[in-house]
């Protein structure tokens, strides 16, 4: 799957200032003074709710990615929150075949590679429920950890939520996010023809 670490946009005062009405730093403060909450899910939805909506949906998280950075705030392994990417497909075939087309014959605590140079680790596979993979993104240092869930939708659908977390740039995000995209139109396009 090829990946491009690029940012949809850039990160900066002046972009965030733009969409949202404030710089980072400005959002910083706010932040600091308690004005959206405490916790990370309590701010990122007062950052949305602040900015009256209209900022792009991915500002607020990245406020707060930026703010975490800023001020050091990590998980016991040494990493931040990061950012969580979210994909969903529906596709027109039974939930048995979109897990075989996902994870073939891979087996628990094998490694996993693709032609582009992303590598992992499976680390759960339940046929017709779910898969879980140790994921690192190729070009990039740090480990992160993708989930895919599959649900039976009836007459022969199923569907297929991807969630990719503790990704730790923008432009890994984002480029996650094209790339996981593709891979399921791509997977629903083979699968329905």
């Amino acid at each position: 799957m090829k990946v491009e670490l690029r940012p949809d946009f850039e990160v900066t005062d002046e972009s965030c200032r733009a969409a949202t009405g404030k710089t980072l730093a400005e959002w910083f403060v706010w932040i600091d003074s308690g004005a959206g909450g405490e916790g990370r899910r309590n701010v990122v939805n007062a950052i949305y709710d602040a900015t009256g909506r209209g900022a792009d949906v991915w500002w607020p998280t990245t406020i707060w990615v930026e703010y975490e950075a800023a001020k050091g705030i990590v998980k016991k392994d040494g990493l931040a929150e990061g950012y969580n990417i979210c994909c969903t497909k529906t596709i027109s075939a039974p939930v048995e075949i979109v897990y075989f087309a996902l994870a073939g014959t891979a087996k628990e605590g094998n490694d996993y590679s693709d032609p582009e140079a992303n590598s992992g680790t499976w680390l759960r596979l339940r046929p017709g429920k779910d898969v879980r993979l140790q994921w690192k993104t190729a070009g990039i240092e740090f480990e992160t950890l993708v989930d895919c869930a599959l649900t039976d939708k009836g007459k022969g659908k199923t569907g297929v939520v991807l969630n990719h977390q503790r990704i730790q740039t923008r432009a890994e995000a984002d480029g996650l996010r094209r790339a996981w995209g593709q891979f399921l139109d791509d997977l629903k396009a083979g699968l329905e023809n």
